[in-house]
């Protein structure tokens, strides 16, 4: 039988009370907020607890924060000739990268995972945020799910975040000498260096990215004015 959302959430409240634990109800799922402190004691308890069981984690990722609510489509305002859309070029990465502002924001990085319950047949979101200052790190969760441990080799390649206490932390996706984390909000849309096969010396070589910057904007689904204007003026036409 199915765990109804709310008496989930009353259970997760009731069990982390004293971790500080932020359970919020969105969409018709649940995502509760654990402090990176209490990370490893509160996902231990989420999958020993009877009432809770979460036996499985079938994913895990990192999230970048900064720029979180910044958006480049100026969609609001339109003229009775057409409608006004464009892109204001304010968001995050595009700047100098040799002149790249310094990312100041408090909760930037972030761990997710996903947990099944198949006992209680029902799933939660968990969510921490590694420490504002220095290297963004966070306790790994192999010890309590073992398969986190790809996910989270694949959140310190994409993200730099660290996962202390992880048993094989090193790049999965990109090469050895890959500068960066491609993630990151802040990283060069060309990347740092690019790599080629030099038929003289026989053998690979990186050197400084020589292709142009192109940035490109994802369509976002908002409110747009293109509509409302039509539908007024439908209604006294």
């Amino acid at each position: 039988m199915r765990l109804s959302l709310t008496e989930l959430q009353q259970r997760l409240e009731a069990a982390f009370e004293a971790q500080q634990v932020h359970v919020e109800r969105a969409y018709g799922e649940l995502t509760m907020t654990v402090p990176v402190e209490y990370w490893l004691e509160v996902a231990r308890g989420l999958r020993d607890r009877e009432e809770l069981a979460f036996e499985q984690l079938i994913d895990l990722c990192g999230v970048d924060y900064l720029g979180y609510g910044e958006a480049e489509w100026a969609v609001e305002d339109v003229t009775s000739e057409g409608f006004s859309r464009a892109v204001e070029g304010e968001a995050v990465g595009r700047f100098d990268w040799a002149h790249r502002p310094e990312a100041d924001v408090d909760q930037r990085f972030a761990v997710v995972a996903h947990l099944t319950s198949i006992q209680h047949n029902v799933r939660l979101r968990i969510r921490t945020f590694a420490q504002p200052n220095g290297l963004p790190l966070v306790p790994s969760l192999v010890g309590i799910w073992n398969s986190a441990n790809w996910f989270e080799r694949e959140a310190f390649d994409l993200y730099g975040i660290a996962f202390e206490g992880h048993p094989d932390l090193r790049r999965i996706l990109t090469d050895y000498g890959f500068v960066g984390h491609p993630m990151r909000k802040d990283f060069p849309l060309i990347g740092n260096v690019e790599v080629r096969y030099d038929e003289a010396l026989g053998r690979v070589v990186y050197q400084p990215v020589s292709i142009e910057p192109r940035v490109g904007v994802a369509k976002t689904v908002r409110e747009d004015s293109r509509y409302l204007r039509p539908a007024q003026e439908s209604k006294h036409g």
